[in-house]
């Protein structure tokens, strides 16, 4: 869901944007931003790279079982929690204005929340809280160079997309600490989409793929854009992943990373260049598609991919 918490977020703020009759500029901006924050949270799992290093001579299965075990150490905690969420927001919105008073007080609540994670989770919890909070600035100081939001609308957004992140996790591993630092769970389980592991895996694959293309639909709805209009017929070549069912391990969240890896390499076929003839049939120009067709092409050849896989799952399953 490393994608999906910036779609959902996107959506769901440009969305309301342009419900409101925003500008397409205006409702962009205020989506990205959204999408900004909602990545935030994961600045936790860089801690892994710890556990990468530890096993830097493994092969590729060894590092990534390095990688996950390391950074669920302290991945989905403070981070992850709804109640630090508008405290660390409200660090955002007062680290963009320039007063100075303004910016005292964002950096007194950062520490108050850094000194907390320390209390309740130790020193590694302190670690990844810091990069969390010097983020959600990092976030706020831009959005006031570069945009026109006031703090409360920083503040809003940053809420919508702190808040929305932990809830995208509830289906692809441990249930995130929401209440941190209460003990209290809120979640005790992963939602299970699927009895069968591998179909538990394509459904969650599949929840993402429809958050980002709501995001597009989104941006369409804001630009007046129709993604339709800008995808290439060669995304239908993504059926033909079908056939990879013979030939890589049924995926798994335990064991995920030989089907997402060649499933999102299936969407290179967005980037294959065209053949523009200049002149005469004998002097063919190459001319790559825009990034913008080139992306939505890309994806829906995910999308077909992901949906011919998860057919012949059923049907040779």
């Amino acid at each position: 869901m490393f994608v999906g918490h910036a779609a959902v977020a996107f959506a769901i703020v440009a969305g309301v944007a342009v419900g409101r009759g925003w500008t397409a500029e205006r409702a962009l901006t205020v989506g990205l931003l959204a999408g900004a924050f909602a990545s935030l949270p994961d600045v936790d799992i860089a801690y892994a790279l710890v556990g990468v290093v530890s096993a830097a001579s493994g092969d590729a299965l060894t590092l990534a079982s390095a990688f996950w075990s390391t950074g669920n150490l302290v991945h989905r905690t403070v981070t992850h929690s709804l109640v630090l969420a508008p405290p660390v927001a409200l660090v955002a919105a007062l680290a963009g204005p320039s007063r100075r008073a303004t910016r005292l007080v964002a950096l007194t609540l950062g520490v108050g929340v850094v000194a907390l994670a320390l209390t309740v989770s130790g020193p590694l919890g302190a670690v990844v809280t810091v990069p969390f909070v010097l983020g959600a600035a990092a976030i706020g100081i831009l959005a006031r160079r570069y945009t026109d939001l006031p703090p409360a609308t920083v503040f809003a957004v940053g809420v919508v997309g702190l808040v929305s992140h932990p809830f995208g996790d509830l289906v692809t591993g441990e249930p995130p600490a929401m209440l941190y630092p209460f003990e209290t769970a809120l979640v005790t389980d992963r939602l299970v989409l699927a009895a069968d592991p591998t179909l538990h895996l394509l459904a969650a694959f599949g929840v993402e793929l429809a958050t980002i293309w709501a995001a597009v639909a989104v941006a369409g709805a804001a630009t007046g854009l129709r993604p339709r209009t800008a995808v290439s017929p060669r995304a239908t070549l993504g059926a033909g992943y079908a056939a990879s069912i013979l030939l890589i391990p049924a995926p798994t969240l335990d064991l995920s990373y030989p089907f997402v890896f060649s499933v999102l390499g299936v969407g290179l076929v967005g980037a294959l260049p065209t053949v523009r003839l200049v002149g005469t049939a004998d002097r063919p120009t190459v001319e790559p598609p825009g990034w913008l067709p080139a992306l939505l092409t890309g994806l829906s050849a995910i999308t077909v991919a992901w949906l011919a896989y998860t057919v012949a799952y059923v049907v040779v399953g």
